[in-house]
């Protein structure tokens, strides 16, 4: 690739060994001619001594009465000479069978000169002086015929034929054993040499006997060859090389796998665009730097684009944004320039000036400019899912550089369209937890609202993610609890959304629900208005006051099915907490605004309960004068008003009994049309417990404390030794409790190291505790405690709520119809599943509320505790 051109000259001088060997082989080629007679293809000269008959001119009928032309005069002799010249001509272009390999085009220009090329005498002079000219008589005579062209006959019978047997082949041995740069030199190479020795007889000897020099005639032999070199080279492997080495070259020059602050070594740039510019040129001299190779250099720089874009701004999500700006500056200035010098040297452009700008107009650095925001778009489409993920005051650059990619409306459809499919398969899946889906809901709400203010493209993300988070049973009660999540949690509590109580706090009760009048998003005052984006659907109004909570509480359709999950969830906290409201009722405001208050009365009515229990309890407290450490404090609730409690009734401590007695006396007196009913298994008891190594206090539930209590000596009026230990079976029927909750006291004092279990199903008192177990908090007793502790997960969770839940009343109820199916299948013997939902809604007062799948259910529970078998004919009962 030194030499990017070869220019020959023309000589006539031989050596005596060349002309010696010439008389040889022709003397050689007589004797052959002598033996073996020429076929009729072969072109040879007329002899001298062939003798004038009088046969048919040329150009005259043959036969018949027409009256004969006049002959023209000595036709024959200018036939005899035409073929002698022709002879000579066709004997001088013709090529030798010779192979041209790689080893020839790396050879000097004289040992070129002197292999390929023939001597031009004046005898070949006059002979194709003769030929060529359009004055010749000869010429005139044979007008028409195949053999009346020469540069013709010289291309497709000396040219193609040589070609294609001894040049192609070492053309696609480069392409196919080299696959690297060293293959595309070496057929740049080959394909000079060959352009430069098939060239060589027309530029410096027929084209002075052409018509102005030949201008016309070199110019189509020219585009020939060119074609031919472009139409029979393998076009898969060579428009591989060369996307491959415009690749390394323009990477190197644009530095693309490198930092931003970070620069190559100039002379290594410098290298790099000269060797591209030169390979370039000696492809458009070869002919193949037409149409093609630059919409390949396009499709290359096109990825050198994507490249750079995806290398330097990948990840770089910071705000504010100055990415759009230092990318239109770097096509400016270094892309477009490097495309211009480039294109400079495939076009017949002004090297010699070093002005390339004529050839690119400013209006295309600007459409490459756009390119490149378009591409820095599909950069953060593809990341969008990880932006709003990760989201953060740090992300917001992402969404300022795609401003400039939604702009036009194609490019804000399938912004919409990846992010769905994105949702689709990376969150909206089973194994994705709602309240992950919420929080990144929650984020897509403010990432969106940035990005298009008008709603518009937010709407259209939304609604797959509203439509599955209305299909989660857990998303009401995670929102809401979102709402009374209590920010000073420490450590937080797993599954809460925080992110929501941290908006409400910030947002504070806004109108969610008020619905936009025809110009309530007009002001007529805004200079800065715009109209709706040209996509948004027909009457579309975006949400006067678009914030996140407004937008979770929206999820439901129906409010019944929010509000009785915020009544539980309200009552829950009610009773637990012994702390002010203010934020309760402050989401209970901003419902209200949303639903209106008639819905939440009872939420109203249940606040004011606390509220007025306090006031009445401080004043039972005043009239009795509860001792310090005998303080019992009441709740008293609107029975009506509040949701389903849990109400496991069992035996209290005699002194929390007494203290009752005392409350309920003065609350008789206070409010003397109205009577206490206690709810045991809804009281919380401060416990404290003395030992002879230490002292435990722990905050319990009743049960938990009556449990305890059952094993203090001085709880037992008789003289029998203290009870210090106890069965679980003891326990149940001494304290009317049920075993579930027995069993969840005693896996709690176990952990705390109170109680330790001395037999299966026994506990004793642990008074003192062993040497290591101060030390370890993995010991025996810890583990197995631990182990309890998990096997009883479920019993804990729902002994330790307040108010019961769905599950809990659907059990409920079905113990109830559990009694009628009883006596259905022992009266009338086994019946199918439909047979049993249809008697029940019969014989059920009020009818049977529930399906086929609910008593299924229910009725494979029963199944498993052996109360039920199935089989055949239906279910029927097990004696």
């Amino acid at each position: 690739m030194d030499r990017p051109s070869i220019a020959f000259t023309n000589s006539s001088s031989s050596t005596a060994a060349t002309q010696a060997g010439n008389a040889a082989m022709a003397a050689y080629e007589r004797i052959f001619a002598a033996v073996f007679p020429p076929s009729a293809d072969a072109v040879v000269p007329t002899p001298a001594a062939t003798p004038i008959l009088g046969s048919t001119g040329l150009g005259q009928s043959f036969g018949g009465f027409s009256v004969p032309e006049p002959e023209p005069q000595n036709s024959a002799e200018e036939q005899i000479k035409w073929d002698r010249s022709w002879h000579t001509a066709t004997s001088y272009l013709s090529l030798p069978n010779e192979l041209i390999t790689v080893a020839h085009a790396r050879q000097s220009e004289d040992a070129l000169k002197a292999r390929w090329f023939k001597p031009f005498r004046a005898e070949t002079a006059n002979d194709v002086s003769y030929i060529v000219s359009s004055e010749s008589q000869g010429r005139k005579l044979r007008k028409g015929l195949v053999k009346d062209n020469l540069l013709q006959w010289y291309f497709e019978e000396a040219v193609c034929r040589h070609y294609m047997y001894y040049v192609l082949p070492t053309v696609i041995q480069c392409l196919n054993d080299k696959l690297d740069q060293r293959g595309l030199y070496d057929t740049i190479q080959v394909l000079q040499v060959a352009q430069a020795i098939y060239s060589h007889p027309l530029k410096n000897h027929i084209s002075s006997f052409l018509p102005q020099k030949g201008a016309w005639e070199l110019e189509q032999a020219r585009q020939s060859l060119h074609s031919l070199f472009a139409h029979s080279i393998p076009t898969e492997n060579f428009t591989a090389q060369v996307s491959q080495f415009l690749k390394e070259q323009a990477s190197t020059v644009l530095c693309i796998n490198e930092a931003q602050d970070q620069q190559l070594d100039p002379a290594i740039i410098s290298s790099a665009r000269r060797k591209t510019t030169r390979v370039m040129e000696s492809l458009k001299n070869i002919g193949l730097a037409g149409p093609k190779a630059e919409r390949l250099f396009a499709e290359v720089m096109s990825g050198i684009l994507d490249q750079f874009v995806a290398i330097q701004f990948a990840g770089k999500w910071s705000s504010p944004s100055k990415i759009p700006e230092q990318l239109r500056d770097w096509i400016e200035n270094r892309f477009s320039r490097f495309i211009v010098e480039v294109l400079a040297h495939v076009r017949d452009a002004n090297l010699d000036s070093g002005n390339f700008s004529h050839s690119i107009s400013y209006g295309d650095t600007l459409k490459w400019q756009q390119m490149g925001i378009r591409k820095l778009g599909e950069l953060r489409v593809e990341e969008l899912f990880d932006v709003v993920a990760e989201w953060s005051m740090d992300s917001q650059g992402a969404i300022e550089d795609l401003k400039y990619y939604v702009r036009e409306g194609k490019w804000r459809f399938h912004l919409t369209s990846m992010f769905c499919e994105a949702l689709s398969r990376r969150l909206l899946q089973p194994g994705a937890s709602t309240t992950e889906i919420l929080q990144i809901y929650m984020a897509i709400i403010r990432a969106f609202t940035i990005l298009d203010p008008k709603g518009v493209l937010l709407d259209r993300v939304a609604r797959p993610i509203r439509r599955y988070l209305r299909e989660r049973e857990d998303t009401v009660n995670i929102v809401v609890g979102g709402l009374l999540a209590d920010l000073e949690d420490d450590p937080p509590v797993s599954g809460v959304l925080y992110e929501l109580a941290e908006e409400l706090e910030t947002t504070g009760g806004l109108p969610v629900d008020e619905k936009v009048e025809d110009f309530d998003d007009l002001d007529f005052d805004d200079m800065m208005w715009e109209p709706d984006p040209v996509d948004a659907p027909l009457e579309y109004k975006r949400s006067k006051h678009n914030d996140v909570i407004g937008a979770l509480i929206s999820l439901f359709e129906t409010k019944e099915a929010f509000i009785t999950e915020f009544e539980k969830i309200l009552g829950e906290r009610l009773l637990r907490n012994e702390h002010e409201f203010d934020k309760e009722i402050r989401v209970l405001e901003l419902l209200k605004i949303r639903f209106g208050e008639p819905p939440l009365q009872s939420c109203e009515v249940m606040l004011r309960d606390i509220m007025d229990s306090r006031r009445v309890d401080a004043f039972i407290h005043k009239e009795q004068n509860f001792a310090q450490n005998q303080r019992l404090h009441a709740k008293i609730l609107s029975h009506h008003f509040w949701p389903s409690l849990h109400t496991d009734d069992f035996h209290l401590p005699a002194p929390i009994t007494s203290l009752q007695t005392r409350y309920a006396n003065s609350f008789a007196k206070l409010k003397a049309s109205r009577k206490l009913t206690w709810h045991p298994s809804l009281g919380q008891v401060t416990v404290s417990l003395d030992f002879e190594d230490r002292i435990v206090r722990e905050e319990v539930q009743t049960w938990q404390a009556s449990v305890i209590y059952a094993f203090d000596s001085s709880s037992s009026s008789s003289p029998s030794p203290p009870a210090t230990t106890q069965s679980v079976q003891t326990l149940t029927s001494s304290l009317e409790m049920s075993e579930s909750l027995v069993r969840n006291a005693l896996t709690f004092w176990v952990s705390k190291f109170v109680l330790v279990q001395s037999a299966p199903d026994t506990y004793r008192v642990l008074e003192t505790l062993p040497s290591d177990t101060l030390d370890s908090a993995t010991s025996t007793t810890a583990q197995a405690a631990a182990r309890a502790a998990a096997s009883d997960a479920v019993t804990s969770a729902a002994a330790s709520s307040a108010v019961k839940s769905e599950e809990d009343m659907l059990q409920e109820k079905m113990e109830v119809y559990w009694n009628f199916v009883k006596a259905m299948l022992t009266n009338q013997g086994a019946m199918g599943l439909e047979k049993i939902v249809m008697m029940l809604k019969m014989v059920v007062p009020g009818g049977f509320p529930f399906g086929v799948d609910e008593l299924k259910a229910f009725l494979a529970g029963r199944v498993e505790e052996g109360r039920l078998e199935v089989g055949l004919q239906g279910y029927k009962i097990v004696h």
